[in-house]
């Protein structure tokens, strides 16, 4: 697929936003099955909660699990993009936002093939990036109330139904996360207004009504070749 028409060009390199990348008919399916989704299955985290299918992402490796079909499915749409190169996505990350949750500064690391795609369900929100200053910048991992203020360069608006591709500098050299509120003021760092489905300015009000369901796409390349199946 030729992404040249998606491509945030506001921004360092490199960054594609695709809206409506899924149905509104394939949105509620995604949230019913999400909201179905047994109550061990979740992990409970401070500010969220996320399920991992595929298998847990480990250094030692990912034991590889089988993905539910119906998740697969919208795993195949992003694999027929061919943003993988040689490789194919293997684990899906669904993380859980409720209004005035979000995600400390991070990066996905090592552990992953160095390109995030992410179809967002439910609620917007904004994407925050801020330069990494260094090996070992990462307060995700770090046990610190209060991380380090870092500037926003940029920002990126989520629709629901949309998918973002994030790769090259942006993998490696940029931190993203979630502000922690429950409506987000739109202002002139955010680089994609004009691939948006919807028509925006500056100074608008969006309520987060609702929950955000993520699901973050990628290829683990360190797996196991035993293969579990999940029931």
């Amino acid at each position: 697929m030729d992404f040249t028409g998606f491509e945030v060009r506001k921004c360092p390199p490199t960054v594609t936003y695709i809206p409506n990348f899924i149905t509104s008919e394939e949105e509620q399916r995604i949230l019913s099955h999400i909201e179905r989704t047994p109550k061990p299955r979740w992990t409970q985290l401070l500010n969220r909660r996320l399920v991992n299918y595929g298998g847990v992402p480990h250094p030692n490796g990912m034991i590889a699990e089988e993905i539910p079909e119906w998740l697969q499915s919208y795993v195949d749409k992003v694999n027929n993009l061919g943003i993988f190169e040689s490789q194919k996505a293997n684990h899906v990350l669904v993380n859980e936002y409720l209004p005035g949750q979000g995600i400390l500064p991070h990066t996905d690391g090592p552990l992953f093939y160095p390109i995030i795609s992410t179809i967002s369900c439910g609620s917007h929100t904004v994407l925050e990036f801020a330069k990494r200053e260094g090996a070992g910048d990462d307060p995700e991992t770090k046990d610190s109330d209060t991380p380090p203020a870092r500037e926003v360069i940029f920002k990126l608006l989520l629709e629901p139904r949309s998918l973002l591709i994030l790769k090259d500098s942006l993998y490696s050299e940029y931190l993203h996360s979630i502000a922690e509120t429950n409506e987000d003021v739109l202002c002139d760092r955010i680089a994609n207004y004009d691939l948006c489905e919807n028509t925006y300015k500056i100074g608008d009000h969006l309520p987060r009504r609702s929950p955000r369901i993520s699901l973050t796409i990628r290829n683990v390349p360190k797996t196991s070749k035993m293969k579990l199946k999940f029931c």
